[in-house]
């Protein structure tokens, strides 16, 4: 999988709402943190993270744009990107979306998230 293939990897696996699609495109060692400053390290503290959104967003669309690599080598790259969502959370109509970093590292002949941190938009 190439780098730009990883990133519509992500997008597609994130907008099942299923951690089986997600998880073999995290790290072992992921450290995630939300808009709201919650990190979570660990891959089974990022599986429960996004397990929670899962069940708290009903219907969830999550698009990632706009992206900026900032560096790719052969064992890990950097990208900058924006980020939105829309769904139904406790029945009502929701959205969101910010900015994110993430760094990718190839783990033999796959890359994996290793980190990801979401804020909002300047």
């Amino acid at each position: 999988m190439e780098l730009e293939e990883f990133v519509t990897a992500y997008e597609t696996a994130l907008a099942t709402q299923s951690w089986a699609e997600v998880a073999p495109l995290i790290n072992q060692d992921a450290c995630v943190t939300f808009s709201s400053g919650t990190v979570h390290r660990g891959k089974d503290a990022v599986r429960r993270a996004f397990a929670g959104n899962f069940a708290a967003i009903e219907d969830e669309t999550y698009t990632i744009s706009n992206v900026y690599w900032v560096r790719k080598s052969r064992a890990y790259a950097v990208y900058l990107f924006d980020f939105d969502w829309t769904g139904l959370v406790d029945g009502k109509s929701a959205k969101g979306g910010g900015r994110g970093t993430c760094v990718l590292v190839r783990e033999g002949q796959r890359w994996q998230l290793l980190i990801e941190h979401l804020g909002p938009r300047a």
